[in-house]
This record gives structure tokens, sequence and C-alpha cells, in this order.
């Protein structure tokens, strides 16, 4: 999998957030995109997802040398940040199985699995909605991490978690992440400190 963005621009009413943003992205690679908080990292990370589009520019997606159409680009995408929400009415069990049925697991790993590994048994039948914001965080990890994509993309990822759930972030990424691209936008050098290239978005104001 690739991701090559070509003079890639993005503003909000008149003010553009970043501009002439060339990169490509593969897979097996690790990106930090960093930069002071309101800088644009959050945009531009969804930008690249495709969920959000860009004003300028292109952006491609290709699997080996062929491309992806932007509307299934989705299939290949996962995504953990603090602006994107779990169904609280659900229970833990009842919230997996049902993202599963939008998009597999990788080989192997089941909703039980996932639940012991984020240390969350206790936790199984119980209604998301009760959960304390560090729970709801390995959630939003577990179901981005495990879910069978090619691209992890984390958005200040370690948000609301104590010591011992960066520790949990940092196993996750060793043991799930290695062949996968993952591009983590934050400026927290603890979320991203594993990552091989560092993409400043100040570069591109």
């Amino acid at each position: 999998m690739m991701i090559s963005l070509s003079d890639v621009g993005k503003r909000y009413n008149r003010e553009w957030i970043f501009r002439h943003f060339d990169y490509q992205f593969n897979i097996g690679q690790s990106y930090a995109i960093t930069g002071p908080n309101g800088s644009g990292k959050s945009t531009l990370l969804q930008v690249i997802s495709g969920s959000m589009y860009a004003n300028e520019g292109s952006i491609n997606y290709s699997i080996h040398n062929k491309e992806i159409a932007n509307e299934t680009v989705y299939k290949h995408v996962s995504i953990c940040a603090p602006y994107l929400e779990v169904i609280e009415e659900m229970t833990l069990i009842e919230f997996l199985d049902f993202h599963q049925g939008f998009k597999s697991f990788l080989a192997g790993v089941t909703s039980q699995q996932i639940i012991q590994i984020v240390g969350l048994e206790k936790a199984r039948n119980k209604q998301i909605r009760y959960f304390s914001s560090g729970m709801k965080q390995r959630i939003k990890l577990a179901q981005c991490i495990f879910s069978d994509t090619t691209i992890v993309l984390l958005d200040e990822p370690c948000t609301n978690l104590d010591a011992e759930g960066i520790s949990l972030y940092n196993k996750l990424i060793e043991e799930y992440c290695k062949k996968r691209m993952v591009i983590v936008s934050s400026n927290d050098h603890h979320e991203y400190e594993f990552c091989k290239e560092k993409i400043d978005i100040m570069n591109w104001k």
C-alpha cells in the first residue's frame, strides 16, 4: 500500500491550514505528524484517511502500483482519535462484535481475545456509558489496531491513558503494527517515539 500526496492543501473559509504538501507514505513504515496545538495535525490526518477532502492538490492510493478508488479507501484504513465516539448504549462485547460486522479483525483474533489483551475482562458485559475515559480510550485503540487494515492512523492515541495504558499502547504497536503503515498525529514524543520518520506540519504553512 502506498499513499502519495501531491501539492495538497486544506483551508477553512479563507484560512489555509497547510499548503503544497508533498509526501509519500509506504506500507511497513511509521510516521509522526508533529506541530503545536491547532497547527492542523488532525486535519492532515483526516485528509490522508480520505474522510476529509483537500481543497487543492491530489491524493493517490495504490497497492502494487494499482490505484485504489477513493470510495473504497476506507476498507484499508482504521483510525483512533479523540473526536471519534464509541456506542455507549452497547456493552463492550456487543460493541466489538458490532464493529467486526463492518470491518473484520486481524486473522485469528476474536472479540473476547481483544478484551483480554486490553485488560477489560471485568467490564465485558458492562455498558460503555459507565466506562472511565481511560477505558474508552483502550476500546478506541483496540477497534483501530485490531481491525484488519494495512493503514493505522492514530491521533493523540494516549489521550486519557495512565502509565499502564501507555504501556499497553506501546505493546500493541510493537506486536500488531510492524508490517503496516502507521501514522501518528501528536505533539507528545512518547506517543510517536517509535516512528522512523517525522513530519513537522509547520513546514507546510
